[in-house]
């Protein structure tokens, strides 16, 4: 017959877990905890190369430029239809 093995939470897990309970407590150590959490994440960021930056860029406006056009063909296209199902002078009034 096998035994049941317990897992219980190493005494780290449970230090860690009534510190950050504790800290939970206080506004002012959350605000702390959080500015820390931030700082350690900045830290984390890479910043692109000017040939990249300027690839990236590059992308985004090619983008947004087709998103354009795609939308000004749509308004176009629909706008078509409204005129044939109703008529031309339906903006006129």
């Amino acid at each position: 017959m096998a035994r049941k093995v317990i897992d219980e939470p190493s005494e780290d897990v449970v230090a860690n877990a009534k510190r950050e309970r504790a800290e939970r407590r206080n506004p002012f150590a959350r605000l702390v905890l959080f500015i820390r959490q931030v700082v350690a994440e900045l830290r984390k960021v890479v910043t692109p190369t000017r040939r990249e930056l300027l690839r990236f860029t590059g992308v985004v406006l090619v983008f947004v430029l087709i998103m354009m056009g795609l939308v000004w063909a749509l308004d176009q296209l629909f706008s078509w239809l409204v005129n044939w199902a109703f008529g031309d002078d339906v903006f006129t009034g």
